[in-house]
């Protein structure tokens, strides 16, 4: 019965855009706006991941980030100690972790999380979300747009997304993460908008907590931000043990 209504409340959600969608609301466009708002195509910025346990206790990650069109993406780590010189890269749906100390990489999933955190592998080597979801509904609201997001493959981490644009800077304020089942996952938050120069500015911090992880917080927070273009070269199996080379 619960699945039935949480797929009943998805149909219900569809139908309410209907109208918006008569008066001009273009769902597609929207969403392809968030995603440049959000970055350029061709980027490198570093992150700090802050996990926090139910105790109080956390630990901190930073990686170094390039990406490279609409699903392009790899990330070393420069913290802790511990994950230092590792690589992942993420190319469309296939994702590889490269450890140093055995000189070989693996293949990992996006539901896994390299660092254990409520950030999974697809949250932390995200790519377009128009790379992954159709748009199926768009409702109007008098601050926000919300989207109704489909995963257009099997093999995206989350099925369906509810997504809150903000009108004005067409930047996500929030984003709710189901399973195919109605399940809902996670949530993620965007706050702290910051001018990073070049013409970006975009949330520098994104929080995260989820129903099936009681306690524990996420916090993902940017820092210099700006273009640059890499060659195709970088992304690829064979280049992750040389990825240090392009840090200025």
């Amino acid at each position: 019965m619960g699945a039935m209504m949480r797929k009943l409340w998805w149909l219900a959600l569809c139908l309410a855009a209907l109208p918006s969608l008569a008066a001009g609301i273009d769902g597609a466009q929207i969403l392809q706006k968030v995603d440049r708002n959000l970055e350029p195509e061709s980027y490198e910025s570093y992150r700090q991941l802050t996990d926090i346990q139910p105790d109080g206790t956390k630990k901190v990650s930073v990686l170094y980030t390039m990406k490279k069109g609409r699903d392009k993406i790899v990330a070393l780590f420069l913290a802790p100690a511990s994950d230092k010189g590792r690589v992942t890269l993420r190319l469309g749906d296939n994702m590889w972790l490269y450890i140093p100390e055995v000189g070989r990489s693996i293949r990992i999933t996006s539901l896994q999380s390299v660092t254990g955190s409520v950030f999974n592998n697809a949250d932390i080597l995200r790519v377009d979300y128009t790379a992954e979801y159709d748009v199926e509904g768009a409702q109007e609201q008098a601050d926000a747009y919300i989207l109704s997001l489909k995963a257009k493959t099997g093999e995206v981490a989350y099925d369906r997304l509810k997504m809150w644009v903000d009108k004005k800077a067409l930047l996500p304020v929030t984003i709710e993460a189901y399973a195919a089942s109605g399940l809902l996952i996670k949530t993620l938050r965007f706050t702290d908008i910051k001018d990073f120069g070049g013409g970006i500015k975009r949330p520098a911090t994104l929080e995260t907590d989820s129903p099936l992880q009681k306690g524990y917080k996420s916090v993902m927070q940017w820092s210099g931000l700006k273009k640059r273009e890499f060659p195709d070269e970088i992304f690829t199996l064979n280049y992750l043990p040389r990825i240090q080379e392009l840090r200025k």
